[in-house]
């Protein structure tokens, strides 16, 4: 049995047994099995500690998607990724402000990533990335 789905194409139906049916999934992003859960709970808890700021306040869990230059992303990742490459080796970490140990490198350099990578696919939707981030974003420091 097939159905029809966006511009005409037939997609095959599952069949479960209890009666219900659901469209296939064998073209869709499978985010369950993409991401650990391990991960994200790591990283969550990353984030938690990193929303207290210097100065004892706290951020919001979103204030990054405020915007930032990608210069800022581009240097606090090869920072962070220094100090993981340091450790990975064995090797003493002089940098007195580094993260605490391997897994917040790894949890710092995977935020660099995500907030560079999450302002170029907002590059792509202007309109959104409008109201987002506001006009001044665009002042930033993107790749030709």
């Amino acid at each position: 049995m097939f159905e029809i789905r966006g511009e005409g194409i037939l997609s095959p139906i599952r069949n479960f047994n209890t009666g219900a049916t659901r469209s296939s999934d064998a073209d869709r992003p499978d985010y369950e099995g993409y991401l650990s859960p391990l991960v994200i709970e790591r990283y969550g808890a990353y984030m938690l500690k990193h929303q207290v700021q210097a100065d004892g306040g706290i951020r919001s869990s979103d204030n990054w998607q405020n915007g930032m230059p990608l210069s800022s992303y581009v240097k606090g990742m090869w920072r962070h990724f220094h100090h993981f490459w340091m450790r990975h080796r064995s090797y003493e970490v002089a940098d007195h402000l580094a993260a605490a140990n391997i897994e917040e490198d790894l949890c710092a350099i995977m935020f660099n990533a995500q907030g560079y990578l999450h302002q170029l696919l907002l590059k792509k939707q202007p309109e959104k990335a409008d109201i987002a981030l506001g006009k001044a974003a665009w002042a930033y420091d993107y790749p030709k």
